[in-house]
């Protein structure tokens, strides 16, 4: 029985740690642009496709089964999941937009280190020194 009430307390403290996790938006260590969370949001929605300097913004996203992309629509773009896709689709069908690329942390994390133009977004945790935070949700 004690066993159990440990398990139990271990398990709530995971559950809640994770719930609090944050996630940073993640750009390239050289890139100078300042943007606020609502051009991060319009960014993120293909609703702003270059940076304030006029360079063209390759955007990344994790992908969707990925807690912290989730967690990252809901706050950041203020979408469920299911939201975010069927509003991609919708650009996509009518030739208005292009979603943003998928990958995982470390792909997410190599990407944005190897172009000055890019952007993501991975869970505060796995933030390197290869990469700059420029907002956290």
């Amino acid at each position: 029985m004690k066993n159990l009430k440990k398990l139990i307390i271990a398990s709530i403290a995971l559950i809640s740690l994770n719930t609090f996790a944050e996630v940073s938006v993640i750009v390239n260590t050289s890139n100078a642009n300042s943007v606020d969370q609502s051009v991060i949001k319009k960014i993120f929605l293909g609703k702003s496709k270059t940076f304030p300097d006029g360079n063209k913004i390759i955007v990344y996203t994790l992908k969707d089964s990925n807690a912290d992309a989730v967690d990252f629509r809901q706050n950041a773009l203020k979408k469920s999941n299911s939201q975010y896709k069927s509003y991609w689709a919708k650009l996509a069908f009518t030739g208005k937009g292009t979603p943003p690329k998928e990958a995982d942390d470390n792909e997410m994390i190599n990407a944005i280190k190897n172009n000055p133009n890019a952007i993501g977004f991975i869970n505060s945790s796995k933030v390197t020194a290869d990469v700059k935070v420029i907002a956290t949700f």
